[in-house]
């Protein structure tokens, strides 16, 4: 097993305008939109933290102040929510609060890509390997995708990125990846072609929004060329890097939403609330009446 540096930190590009959500999006950032009663976001922090995550980096945008104060304590909402004795919601608060320190923003003050947010946490993120986890892909299983990712990565090294079945029809609409051999709970990454055609498609893997990467990409996105829509690709960069560093996948099993469309949004809701023991009788009920209507 190789001698590998711990992943201490998360970046969490949110500097998206969520076009897809207008006009909502024009007031609420679409990461900050509920799935039952949790903002897009938590989603992807509760997952960083169950693999032992211990900073987490926001790269925001004009705008995306909520964030900022989401993550803030209230304390005029604190001293309201005690004076009624609602000690509940207090704990519920409290168990969401991240530690003082814990939580780190820097801004991308022109929307010129994946690559280029990820380019803007360099500084902070440092000389260290770090996991990247795009928000508005929202993961539902009994163990997270970066926990599962965390196991790969310390078998393996390198880089890692998740990966789970698409449509053959689909592919086009993602990035798919070459499978080679497989290693312990992960295999080799032989290829990424970004939005193949069905008939040149390497595999039907798709890349759902998770990764491990090594710090050598900031290098490499600090003089990436602008490629597909104009912007600078993580895809690109990453190409370059495999020609120097190992690339590795591990298939996710769960549930992935593209909370990103109203499709994948409202899929996430009916699936999250299905699954809650308090409100997922009823919901069951609200959809059976539904369709029979």
């Amino acid at each position: 097993m190789p001698q590998v540096k711990p992943v201490r930190t998360a970046v969490f590009p949110v500097a998206g305008l969520g076009t897809r959500f207008l006009p909502a999006s024009k007031a609420v950032p679409k990461e900050m939109l509920t799935v039952v009663d949790l903002p897009v976001i938590q989603y992807a922090v509760n997952e960083a933290l169950e693999a032992g995550v211990e900073q987490c980096v926001f790269v925001t945008g004009r705008g995306k102040h909520v964030i900022e104060d989401y993550f803030d304590i209230q304390p005029e909402l604190n001293a309201a929510l005690a004076e009624r004795e609602k000690h509940d919601l207090l704990q519920l608060l409290d168990s969401y609060q991240p530690e003082a320190g814990m939580i780190s923003f820097t801004r991308q003050q022109e929307p010129l890509g994946l690559g280029h947010a990820v380019w803007c946490a360099r500084e902070i993120v440092g000389n260290e390997p770090f996991a990247l986890l795009l928000p508005d892909m929202v993961m539902q299983a009994q163990k997270g995708c970066l926990a599962s990712m965390m196991e790969v990565y310390r078998e393996t090294g390198g880089n890692i990125i998740a990966v789970e079945e698409c449509a053959p029809d689909e592919v086009s609409n993602y990035g798919i990846v070459a499978a080679g051999e497989a290693i312990g709970k992960g295999f080799r990454i032989d290829g990424m072609v970004e939005k193949p055609s069905q008939d040149s498609a390497p595999s039907n893997l798709m890349i759902n929004g998770r990764y491990i990467l090594q710090p050598e990409i900031f290098t490499l996105l600090a003089n990436q060329q602008k490629g597909a829509g104009n912007e600078i690709q993580l895809t690109d960069s990453m190409l370059r890097l495999a020609d120097e560093q190992d690339f590795y996948g591990y298939t996710f099993t769960g549930k992935t939403f593209d909370c990103g469309s109203k499709e994948g949004f409202i899929a996430a809701n009916i699936s999250f609330a299905l699954e809650r023991d308090d409100i997922g009788p009823a919901v069951r009920k609200l959809i059976l009446d539904a369709l029979k209507n």
